[in-house]
């Protein structure tokens, strides 16, 4: 027969006050004691508790000990031997498996008839079981509270029974006071007392409730337990939606409710708790209103728009908790329990605005830290640069990412398609720096790498031009140069950033581009290596190249003051240092970037004037660039196009080259050129970057790239040189050329159609495809887009720009489909936008005969190297700050034997 107990319930109920539920007298047994919470939170709460815990279970582990700091507690294998050994216990804590609480619950009741609660931490026990633990809970008498709940605890009797509630240290959450504590979420039970220490008010008892479907120990429980506790003034009830409890609980105390989980009302299926469902007139929109009616009020309390009445207020922030419970009680002429114990606002140790102009509410003033953290905190401010963690890097990248939907790859957050309007040196910094930087910092930019491309009389170019003349691929010919280019030969140069890094850290200098900052904090002793007794021509060069773009650079000004002429090299430096500065003190890079970018400058350099002919390099001029134009003038677009066509761009070309350097920046971490860069650095050991030769790095990346990587632009425009070359098309930019696009694409459709009728024929399955059509992670819709192509179709449009061969791709995957070639309509890809943008800056030249086939793969190869050259640095430098020796080495179980 059911045991009533007391109350007006219709079903047994054995605590009649909150005083009752966790006292001093219980005695606790814990079944899978030594599990992994139970473990961690046992002897906690066994010590706080005064050693509350008399024995525990572990199936096959009897004999065993659970150490805790108020004594060992004893494991047996069941709850039998536990009492059989002479232990008593009143209260079970259930930390078992889904499957197993059942079991368990009976286990207890079964052989313990002095049982009188138990406390379920499992979650997601399923209904039969819940229904059956109910039952067999009524029929002995005994309370169950939970499923999915960390217990109860109360602060006046210092007691815990199951769970973590007050985390590792209760006592420091848990003051004594007058509010009680419901919640179904255990988490946020601490959480809420801790706000309501803070706000002046203590608690009495703290119950989590739990979300499995069945709350056995529920609101109306509580409801009758807190009206007849006298500690108890008031409650925090915070509930989730799913369930009636609430609206079935007669409150004669003030409640501040929390509901949350509004946006569970779109869902179909629980969510997080188990008992969280959505979907029905339980949701959390109805227990709002079951709550507004309970006090009379008739909205949501916040402290913008308090409404309260003295039965209570509802919320849905549990950070506004505090001050509707302060309003409620006030309404009762009750006044907190002590004086507030200060505030839970964040208060910041340290922190960085990034640069950004942050609003008042966002711009959170800095404390000072309390001891020993000040002085450390101290240190780290003083540090310069990031200092990231070792960590394995073979199929990762702290630099680059691929969204595998979109297939649109991101550089230090932004992505390729954004990075295709940035101009080449912007992407640059990007690269290195983590930023695109400003003006200014394209100046710098551009004077640095400009510098280095004229290699006239250098054996970087006899290197390179060997490597032409001998027929090798563009990456080899570059490989060659960058060979030339090692430690020693901008030793100089970096040596002298090192110093002016120390020297300017040491000044406290903050912004690089300060007009105004005291050269007179700045030591200057040791800096004779960075001027020389007589002026040095390059460096008088590329001074009179900073002055002429305008730059702005404190390193550079305090350079030219000291004492004697400035060395190129310093020069360099002081550039470097200067676009590194803000990155560098704000610890987005770390030093061994900024240290290594006058090496990364010239070898950007070198590489694109490799590139060019040996015929064009002379003395005093670069591609028809002289001297001081090509530094002071020039952007590395037009450098870049002119070394790679040996032509001037026009305004139309240079929009082209820039968004194609900027489409193939990146690939993501896991293209073989990335690849390869990176072995290069795990293999002369990241850990000692000394060590690490960055141009043996880039190396990597050359010889990583080929035709099949790197190349396949140029099947795009072997593609559609064979398609024009008959059509009669003069100028490709011109949107009167004359030439009908969806005719010509027929033609092609025809062709194709025809040649894979003959191949099936045949028996063949090596069918061909068209080159630049369909991409396997965007096709099965009638229409299907590539949002890479389809972002350079709008900035075409915007620019009011016409492309015929892009244009023409777009009518051919519309004929495919028309002749029945293709089930749906194609995307056109990114490979086709690379070549068709690519033909158009050569088609003119090539019709003129300026340029022949040959000159045309190559430009199609080179033209990739050139942006893939900055992605793989990024990765390079990535590696070489994050890497771990050998880390991109396959591991020898992985290794297969192919026959």
């Amino acid at each position: 027969m059911n045991k009533q107990g007391i109350g007006d319930f219709k079903y047994h109920v054995g605590i009649g006050s909150l005083a009752h539920i966790a006292t001093r007298d219980d005695r606790v047994c814990v079944l899978n004691i030594l599990g992994g919470e139970s473990s961690d939170v046992t002897p906690v709460s066994h010590a706080w508790s005064g050693g509350n815990v008399v024995f525990g279970t572990a199936p096959g582990k009897g004999g065993q000990v659970l150490a805790t700091p108020a004594g060992d507690i004893a494991v047996y294998n069941n709850g039998r031997e536990g009492l059989q050994a002479g232990h008593r216990f009143n209260c079970g804590v259930v930390y078992l498996p889904p499957s197993a609480a059942r079991d368990g619950v009976a286990e207890l009741i079964r052989v313990n008839a002095e049982l009188k609660k138990v406390f379920i931490i499992t979650e997601k026990i399923s209904v039969h079981d819940a229904r059956e633990i109910r039952a067999m809970g009524q029929q002995a008498g005994v309370d169950i509270f939970g499923a999915n709940g960390l217990g109860v605890a109360d602060a006046w009797n210092q007691v815990r029974l199951g769970g973590a509630l007050g985390g590792d240290n209760p006592g420091d959450t848990l003051r004594p006071g007058s509010i009680a504590i419901f919640s179904n979420s255990g988490g946020f039970s601490t959480t809420i007392a801790q706000y309501l220490r803070m706000s002046g008010w203590g608690t009495t008892t703290v119950i989590s409730s739990g979300k499995d479907v069945y709350i056995h120990y529920a609101a109306p429980e509580f409801a009758f337990a807190l009206a007849n506790d006298a500690r108890s003034k008031a409650a925090v009830l915070y509930c989730e939606p799913g369930g009636y409890y609430e609206l079935d609980a007669k409150f004669t105390k003030p409640v501040v409710a929390c509901v949350v989980g509004r946006w569970k009302s779109k869902l179909t299926r629980a969510v997080g708790h188990a008992g969280a469902m959505a979907g029905g007139s339980d949701d959390a929109q109805a227990k709002e209103r079951w709550f507004m009616t309970k006090f009379g009020v008739d909205g949501i309390f916040s402290p913008d728009n308090p409404k309260f009445s003295a039965r209570g207020a509802v919320v849905t922030n549990i950070a506004h908790i505090p001050a509707a419970l302060t309003a409620v009680m006030h309404a009762n002429a009750t006044m907190p329990d002590f004086e507030p114990e200060g505030s839970l606002a964040l208060k910041p140790w340290f922190g960085s605005d990034a640069g950004l102009a942050l609003p008042a509410g966002l711009a959170l003033p800095v404390v000072e830290a309390i001891a020993p953290y000040e002085a450390q905190i101290e240190q780290v401010n003083r540090q310069i640069g990031s200092i990231p963690p070792r960590q394995t890097m073979k199929d990762a990248s702290g630099a680059s990412q691929m969204d595998a939907q979109t297939q649109v790859s991101s550089l230090h957050g932004m992505s390729m398609l954004q990075a295709a309007t940035l101009p080449f040196e912007s992407l640059v910094k990007l690269a290195l720096l983590h930023e695109p930087g400003d003006d200014n910092d394209r100046g710098l930019i551009a004077t640095a790498i400009a510098a280095h491309v004229n290699l006239h009389a250098t054996p970087e170019l006899a290197a390179a031009q060997a490597s032409r003349e001998e027929g090798n691929a563009p990456n080899a010919v570059l490989a060659a140069a960058a060979t030339i280019l090692g430690p020693r030969r901008q030793q100089t140069a970096r040596e002298a950033a090192v110093l002016m890094i120390d020297r300017f850290a040491a000044a406290r200098l903050k912004n690089a581009q300060d007009e105004a900052f005291d050269f007179g904090t700045i030591d200057i002793t040791g800096c004779e290596s960075l001027v020389r007794a007589t002026p040095d021509g390059r460096a008088v060069a590329l001074l009179a190249a900073l002055q002429a773009r305008r730059v702005k650079s404190l390193p550079v000004r305090w350079l030219t003051s000291l004492p004697g002429h400035p060395s190129a090299e310093a020069v360099l430096a002081a550039i470097t240092t200067t676009l590194a500065w803000g990155p560098l003190s704000s610890k987005r890079i770390s030093r061994l970037t900024a240290e290594s970018l006058p090496w990364w400058m010239m070898l950007f350099g070198t590489l694109i004037g490799a590139s060019a002919d040996a015929s064009r390099h002379e003395p005093g001029r670069f591609c028809g660039f002289c001297a001081s134009e090509l530094l002071s003038e020039r952007s590395l677009a037009e450098i870049g196009f002119a070394a790679l066509l040996g032509l001037h761009p026009t305004e139309d070309d240079l929009f082209a080259f820039q968004t194609l350097v900027g489409l193939l920046l990146t690939n993501g971490p896991g293209a073989i050129s990335a690849q390869g860069a990176k072995g290069a650095v795990s293999a002369d050991g990241p850990e000692s970057p000394e060590r690490v030769q960055i141009n043996k790095a880039l190396i990597g990346f050359l010889t990583h790239t080929g035709y099949a990587h790197g190349g396949n632009g140029y099947e795009g425009i072997v593609f559609l040189n064979e398609q024009f070359r008959d059509a009669g098309l003069g100028d490709p930019s011109d949107p009167s050329h004359g030439i009908d696009l969806r005719a010509l694409a027929a033609r092609t459709v025809e062709r194709y159609a025809r040649y894979k009728a003959e191949r099936k024929s045949t028996g063949s399955l090596d069918i061909a495809k068209l080159p630049g059509v369909n991409h396997p992670v965007f096709k099965d819709k009638p229409v299907n887009h590539d949002p890479r192509e389809v972002f350079i179709r709008e900035l075409l449009e915007q620019r009011g720009e016409t492309n015929a061969f892009h244009d023409y791709y777009r009518a051919l995957v519309q004929a495919l489909f028309d002749a029945g070639v293709s089930r749906n309509v194609y995307c056109v890809n990114v490979d086709a936008v690379i070549a068709a943008l690519l033909l158009k800056m050569l088609w003119q030249p090539m019709r003129r005969g300026e340029i022949g086939e040959h000159d045309l793969e190559t430009a199609a190869f080179t033209i990739f190297l050139y942006p893939r050259m900055l992605g793989c640095a990024a990765e390079i430098d990535d590696h070489m700050n994050r890497g771990r020796n050998m880390d991109t080495r396959t591991v020898a179980s992985k290794c297969r034997f192919v026959a």
